[in-house]
């Protein structure tokens, strides 16, 4: 009998370069069992700019090369580069884009795409499929070593149990191939299919593949308890997009508490990039400066 690669081995030597990891053959998603030390690399998202870099704006007042030299004067290890901001993907871009990294001493954490798996048009799911293939590749290109993916929202006219079989083998399919350029698909907690830590489960312990896990956003729950939910999935993370925020049922958006989401990633042994992506009112070039300094401290 065959087996797949052990995404956990790979995972741990690929994200850190360290340690190795002891798990059997795939045939769903278990948590990740680390070992040694929490090891925590701080990036920063390109969305976290997303006014300036938005390429509707003739001209954007930030591109990539500005968004990539900004996060080197600051104390960041990577950069996530979200796929709504480049203005080109040939091979001579990409490899510029990385070359960059490369000299200011960045690694490219991975890359973050807009996906919709619960389509109901045979031909428009056909194109959300080719879509993300098309992106891993990209950032397999890129050095990147994860892949941020959208589950989707169930149509009206549709059931969410069908929908959550069609997202499963969606995903499934394109972990194959994320398979045979070394990324991995992260699946975000991101509203819609989903909302909750429940949703989520459903969906990650169905895809059997090793290179596959959770892109965990600590700001997208919306639920009484936001924490628990997150704890739920921590262990399946393989990135983690770090909010300033968290909003209860309910209520307003209140500051997160870094240092607990910290520590629940230590909790869990966490090893690979923690990447800060904000969206709070304050001005981006004095709170992100700011938070920088503060999430260097809690990496350790």
């Amino acid at each position: 009998m065959t087996t797949q690669p052990h995404r956990r081995k790979f995972l741990l030597g690929s994200l850190t370069g360290a340690g190795a990891l002891s798990v059997g053959a795939a045939s769903a998603i278990e948590p990740i069992r680390r070992q040694g030390r929490p090891l925590m690399r701080l990036g920063l998202a390109a969305y976290s700019f997303r006014q300036a870099l938005d390429l509707r704006r003739k001209p954007p007042t930030m591109n990539l090369d500005g968004f990539i030299d900004l996060t080197a004067s600051m104390p960041f290890d990577a950069v996530e580069l979200t796929e709504y901001y480049f203005p080109e993907t040939s091979p001579r871009y990409l490899a510029q884009l990385k070359g960059r990294c490369t000299r200011l001493g960045l690694d490219i954490s991975g890359t973050a795409i807009r996906s919709d798996f619960c389509v109901t048009n045979a031909a428009r799911l056909k194109e959300q499929i080719d879509h993300t293939r098309r992106w891993i590749e990209i950032t397999s290109r890129l050095g990147g070593k994860t892949i941020r993916i959208f589950g989707g929202t169930v149509a009206k006219d549709d059931k969410e149990d069908r929908a959550r079989r069609q997202c499963i083998d969606a995903m499934q399919q394109c972990c194959e191939f994320a398979g045979q350029v070394g990324v991995f698909l992260a699946l975000e907690n991101h509203g819609g299919i989903t909302g909750t830590s429940e949703q989520m489960l459903a969906l990650v312990r169905a895809v059997k593949s090793d290179w596959f896990g959770v892109n965990l956003d600590t700001g997208n729950f919306r639920t009484k308890d936001p924490y628990a939910d997150l704890e739920c999935l921590a262990p399946y993370a393989v990135v983690v997009q770090m909010k300033t925020e968290i909003s209860r049922e309910g209520r307003k958006p209140e500051e997160a508490d870094l240092k607990r989401l910290f520590q629940m990633l230590r909790t869990v042994n966490y090893r690979g990039y923690v990447v800060l992506e904000y969206e709070a009112a304050e001005d981006t070039k004095i709170a992100i400066p700011r938070y920088a300094r503060q999430m260097r401290e809690m990496c350790g």
